[in-house]
């Protein structure tokens, strides 16, 4: 028999957690029979002691078995089930591409996502700005969803890894949510629960990542790695940029517009081109649908090519209750913002930086993030068209076209973007994607 105090006093003097003290614990914070001071205390504990390895996969397990986990036995899946998690970003829109297109690619993909969280734009948000797409659909629902399009995102389900929603509540209110171990039990414990073959890990790096700094981002990856290889479940992590915006959009309603666009092939930004085809490559290795990433590129080319993609993208929309025709007719269902005009560079020069995290910022000033959970979401607002870092501008380029309500919520947005883009003389240049990291380097 344990106790929760003497867990807390064990990891608060530095020692290491047994597999069965963790599980006891965590098991405590399912069934509400653990505090939320002890919550706190334990999370302290961690935070100024860390955890081993060993230490961090029995966490992560123990959150995952904490409720639900999704067995796909009886569905008959013909391929690899697997799933991409980003640490977050702005114009982060790549899972709407990517999981369509491995899906055209044989895998299937049972996406459970998140909204948004500070500055980082939140993958159900902007599906929520399609008319009827339903993110809260039953198992049954989820599972013949995935089997026929091979792709359903949806959102996390209260019977999914419970203990981390009570874990992370308490975490966001005590200062102890920018902890590794924290971080990568939380993460995890919620994908884990999909049932996954296979995970890539998209963790970014730059002004509008969720860690300060490329070691830190670093850090991280190679933690859910070791971990999430440690508790069963093939994973690779990519650190990508996230210097500048990632999309050529930001925002709900645009990003999704910005989806469909390069479904169909009218509009591919390079740099979210690259990023979502080293994701979608990655995938198809671990998911053993293809010998080399240049046969993984290929296939996914032809997916795209052929409208295969697009057209499971349709199919994963109306399958959640959106419109039939969304692909086709896109713009009819999109809200759309009264005021859409460019803004211009004051001065002329290279774009040399761009505060990403303050762009990010700026959508949710306006309504398209939230800034407590309770706040709704203004799917219209945001910015599309943006200057990319090292372009030339002049006092007549757009640094990016504004979607606004109002023209004082125009102007006050205008102000920021302004802020935030840095007009120099020269740009350093970062790569797309650093490195790939896989479970033989940890």
């Amino acid at each position: 028999m344990y106790l929760p105090q003497e867990i807390i006093r064990k990891k608060r003097d530095g020692e290491v957690l047994t597999r069965e003290e963790i599980q006891f614990f965590i098991q405590g914070v399912a069934k509400n029979t653990v505090s939320e001071g002890q919550i706190a205390a334990f999370a302290m504990a961690i935070f100024f002691q860390e955890m081993t390895m060993d230490e961090r996969i029995a966490l992560t397990c123990a959150m995952r078995d904490s409720g639900m986990v999704i067995n796909w036995d009886h569905m008959g899946f013909d391929g690899p089930i697997v799933d991409k998690h980003s640490t977050g970003g702005v114009g982060d829109v790549t899972s709407l591409m990517l999981g369509p297109m491995v899906a055209a690619c044989g895998g299937f993909v049972p996406m459970i996502s998140g909204r948004g969280l500070g500055h980082t734009g939140g993958t159900l948000d902007k599906l929520e700005s399609i008319p009827g797409y339903n993110i809260t659909p039953d198992n049954q629902v989820f599972g013949d969803v995935t089997k026929k399009a091979g792709v359903a995102i949806i959102g996390q389900t209260g019977d999914l890894a419970p203990a981390d929603k009570r874990v992370y509540a308490t975490r966001d209110i005590t200062a102890t949510v920018d902890n590794i171990s924290l971080i990568t039990a939380s993460i995890l414990s919620k994908k884990l629960a999909a049932g996954l073959d296979s995970l890539v890990m998209d963790v970014k790096v730059g002004s509008g990542a969720f860690m300060p700094t490329y070691e830190a981002s670093e850090e991280l990856a190679k933690s859910i790695v070791a971990v999430a290889n440690g508790a069963g479940t093939n994973t690779t992590a990519i650190l990508t940029d996230m210097n500048q915006v990632l999309a050529s959009s930001a925002g709900n309603a645009v990003e999704v517009r910005e989806a469909v666009r390069f479904l169909t092939g009218e509009y591919k930004n390079p740099r979210l081109y690259e990023i979502t085809m080293a994701s979608c490559a990655e995938m198809l290795l671990l998911g053993k649908l293809a010998k080399s990433e240049e046969e993984a590129r290929q296939k996914l080319d032809r997916a795209l090519d052929s409208g295969e993609a697009a057209q499971r993208f349709g199919q994963m929309v109306h399958g959640l209750g959106g419109p039939a025709d969304f692909i086709e007719s896109y713009d009819d269902y999109l809200d759309t913002a009264e005021v859409v005009k460019p803004v211009f560079a004051d001065t002329a020069g290279t774009v040399s930086a761009m505060d990403t995290r303050a762009i990010g910022m700026a959508v949710v000033g306006m309504g398209g993030g939230r800034r407590v959970a309770t706040d709704t979401i203004d799917y219209a607002v945001g910015f599309d068209g943006f200057v990319r870092l090292g372009e030339q501008v002049t006092s007549q380029t757009p640094l990016a076209t504004i979607h606004a309500r109002n023209e004082q919520q125009w102007q006050q947005a205008a102000n920021e973007l302004k802020q935030a883009i840095e007009i120099g003389t020269s740009y350093a240049s970062t790569p797309d994607v650093y490195r790939k990291i896989r479970a033989s380097d940890v």
